[in-house]
């Protein structure tokens, strides 16, 4: 019996997750089909991911890069559109089977609500989208019976480990931190670290913003709140642990005390694949694990002290309404200070906590909510830096 092939459209095709997902797909060529490719800024990549993969669109959504696109895919009947509009519009389409989400950011937002709505299924590795508007997103997925399979690594584990586990109520879940670059380092010792330092990831190839992130601990913070709303949580069933090897890539702790664990090696081509093939397991040639290359797997608490970040996650997923939204839009001006070296390390979760004082709070936040919210919290923060 032939199965029929999966369509993917690719929010965010030129980043990390995005390239990744694209090495899967070329290696299941009788599984999948890419039908859609979008990118920020990155022209050149976007065009040669067209000539390759033929989708039947691609999105460019600075606008100033359009005459580009279209000149180069002049040859191919490819669409070419343009803007944040048609990134949000383009998920709608009818031979869409799966959205996979890899954009940055608040940016993921509009355009995952967009998929939602389309009945579409979402291979979510954009985490902010639940981070800003994770009861929305739920509500809307019950509304139009649209599925979420988690990307990140952690949720990814999360998600299979509770495969057959759907009768049996989670005690506790725990996500793994690998501690990051700067992992037993005491505030002094952070006061001048510079970007070079923070974006040498010792276990992960990722994306600059998201490379930060996982610098201070900020990732993982986003990652709890995201948990939450993945599988219906409260605050004190999420623990990080720091695992400096990156092998445990999350757990679940049942009722019985019983924990079941997805181990592997650091990989992210793993769980796009089971995002994009579930509920299948499908055969590939990415390098194996084995215990006896690591003898020692390591576990210790969070400093939470040095590293504010993960407590404010904690403070705004207990306060709830616009606060997470808040906490992810004064995150992203603050790394991209950083990056920018305008501002220092410590710095960040200064700016942050600051942003979250000021902004008004909100209990029970609209889409329009958020938006204005993200809009105010960016501002502030650029006037505060």
């Amino acid at each position: 019996m032939t199965t029929k092939k999966q369509n993917i459209a690719i929010l965010g095709s030129t980043g990390s997750i995005g390239t990744q997902a694209l090495d899967v797909i070329l290696n299941h060529p009788n599984m999948f089909n890419v039908s859609v490719l979008t990118a920020n800024r990155n022209s050149d990549l976007l065009i040669k991911q067209a000539i390759k993969f033929k989708p039947a669109r691609v999105v460019i959504v600075d606008e100033s890069k359009f005459t580009e696109v279209k000149e180069g895919l002049k040859n191919y009947k490819i669409s070419v559109l343009s803007g944040r509009k048609p990134l949000a519009e383009v998920v709608k389409k009818d031979d869409i089977d799966i959205v996979l989400t890899a954009l940055v950011g608040y940016s993921g937002l509009l355009p995952t609500i967009s998929a939602i709505k389309a009945k579409k299924t979402i291979a979510l590795a954009n985490k902010e989208t639940l981070v800003v508007a994770g009861e929305l997103i739920n509500r809307l997925c019950q509304q139009h019976k649209s599925k979420i399979i988690p990307v990140d690594s952690e949720h990814s584990a999360i998600f299979q480990c509770l495969t057959g586990e759907q009768k049996n109520p989670i005690e506790k879940i725990y996500l793994t931190a690998s501690g990051g670059p700067f992992l037993g380092r005491s505030r002094s010792e952070l006061l001048n670290v510079c970007k070079k330092e923070a974006l040498k990831h010792p276990n992960w190839e990722m994306g600059a913003k998201i490379t930060i992130d996982s610098a201070s601990l900020m990732n993982k913070g986003l990652e709890v709140i995201e948990a939450k709303w993945l599988f219906n949580l409260q605050k004190d069933q999420i623990e990080v642990v720091v695992h400096p090897q990156s092998i445990i890539h999350s757990a679940i702790q049942f009722e019985d005390g019983s924990i079941k664990a997805q181990l592997g090696l650091p990989d992210m081509k793993l769980p796009i694949q089971y995002a994009l093939a579930y509920p299948k397991r499908i055969k590939n040639h990415f390098p194996r694990f084995s215990f006896f290359d690591y003898p020692n797997l390591t576990f210790e608490k969070p400093d939470l002290n040095t590293f504010r970040n993960l407590s404010l996650s904690y403070h705004a997923l207990n306060r709830g309404g616009n606060m997470p939204c808040v906490l992810n839009a004064a995150n992203e001006i603050a790394v991209e200070f950083f990056l920018k070296e305008k501002i220092g390390f410590l710095n960040m979760s200064d700016l942050i906590a600051d942003c979250m004082e000021k902004i008004t709070f909100v209990k029970n936040p609209s889409v329009e909510d958020y938006i204005e919210t993200n809009k105010e919290t960016r501002i502030l923060a650029k006037n505060l830096v």
